[in-house]
Parts: structure tokens; C-alpha cells; sequence
């Protein structure tokens, strides 16, 4: 199967999906960094740590995010026909 024949039968998203699902990965980015961030910021009462944490949280994040849009987004993760 060559990738154009991959192209062709891989089904259009419409802009409602894409919003849907876009919306969903950015759910998934930045709700565990601000979570992050106010927990440390609250419990240690200092802002830089906070800050910090909530970077390193959010790329940990994005790349947990990559893995997530591929399956929703390509529809990756499905066994294929052939079994490889």
C-alpha cells in the first residue's frame, strides 16, 4: 500500500473534530502544569519553585500529548490488516 493509498482511505476530519479533539490534547497539556504549579506554589509558598515544577510537568506533558494526538488524530494504534 502505497502513502497515497493511505491518504485515500484514511477518513477527512471536519473542523468540528479537529476543535473537539484539539481542544482535548490541550486539556491534557495544561491542566496537570497548572495543577502542578498551584500545588507547589500553595504547599511551599514559593512561586519559583512552582513555577518550575510546572515547566518540567508541562513537557513531560507534551510529549505524553504526542502519543495521545497520533491515536486520535491519525487513528494510529488500530492493528492493521495485514498484522505488522
Amino acid at each position: 500500500m502505497t502513502s497515497d493509498d493511505k491518504k485515500a482511505a484514511r477518513p477527512r476530519l471536519t473542523t468540528k473534530e479537529i476543535v473537539k479533539k484539539g481542544s482535548i490534547i490541550g486539556a491534557i497539556v495544561t491542566v496537570p502544569s497548572l495543577a502542578v504549579f498551584f500545588a507547589v506554589w500553595v504547599v511551599l509558598d514559593d512561586m519559583m519553585i512552582g513555577a518550575v515544577s510546572g515547566v518540567i510537568t508541562h513537557f513531560v506533558a507534551m510529549g505524553f500529548s504526542l502519543k495521545v494526538s497520533k491515536r486520535l488524530l491519525l487513528g494510529g494504534g488500530e492493528p492493521s490488516p495485514s498484522g505488522s
